[in-house]
């Protein structure tokens, strides 16, 4: 059974999701605290991680990074009563697979908890195969990508966006097709998910990589990955 953890102060709004969650099929458990919810993250390793924006204890990208320094890969899904761009941004930014605005119906909650489980039943399902593009290897056996022979650590979240590029090398992907693909979902005019996690990428394959730079952007179209040449002199980031 997929289980799901929710972190949120509020016990009336804990109580609502992890009552829709478990008719939805799910198993839920809850935290009222971000130092409760990690250590259950980290004993419990939920399928996916639903995490109020306000915690009395521990601001919540504090809680996200300190889950991804960890090595905690469950899919995280920030709720907020109130969220900018920029909170958006660095949300994803430090690892959070979602966010989603209040109010909000518990039928999205549930269907945005769905496709965070199934991308990651698809990442574990990984094609086993080596894809080798100049000095970057993408290695489906370990999920993971190698910039001329070091790792480029890489999130699942990274990895995935890396191996749909590679596997649509040769054409353009629409960021829309991108977000469809990886976070099931179509894009809004606002929504800056894929651009965020691509320059994440770029951080950590391009500005790595010694003689060339992979991913490019097709103005007004979307992302490719390519490998161009970098300028004669330049030196890794």
């Amino acid at each position: 059974m997929t289980t799901v953890l929710i972190v949120e102060a509020d016990p009336v709004l804990a109580a609502a999701i992890a009552n829709n969650a478990s008719a939805a099929g799910f198993s839920a458990s809850t935290a009222g605290t971000g130092r409760r919810g990690l250590a259950l993250l980290r004993h419990d390793s939920p399928d996916a991680c639903v995490v109020g924006l306000t915690l009395p204890d521990l601001d919540v990208r504090r809680l996200i990074e300190v889950a991804r320094a960890d090595g905690i890969e469950t899919p995280i899904i920030v709720v907020s009563a109130q969220a900018t761009e920029k909170d958006r941004r660095q949300a994803a930014q430090i690892g959070a697979d979602d966010y989603i605005l209040e109010p909000f119906s518990m039928n999205e909650l549930v269907a945005r908890i769905r496709a965070a489980t199934r991308r990651l039943d698809r990442l574990g399902e990984a094609q086993e195969d080596v894809i080798e593009i100049e000095e970057l290897r993408i290695d489906g056996r370990e999920v993971q990508a190698y910039v001329d022979g070091k790792s480029a650590d890489l999130t699942p979240t990274e990895y995935r966006l890396l191996e749909t590029l590679a596997r649509g090398r040769g054409r353009v992907i629409s960021r829309d097709e991108v977000l469809q693909k990886i976070w099931g979902r179509h894009l809004s005019h606002r929504d800056r998910t894929v651009d965020v996690y691509v320059r994440r990428l770029r951080k950590k394959v391009d500005d790595a990589a010694p003689s060339h730079t992979f991913i490019q952007t097709r103005f007004g179209v979307g992302y490719e990955l390519e490998p161009e040449p970098k300028p004669a002199g330049s030196e890794p980031g």
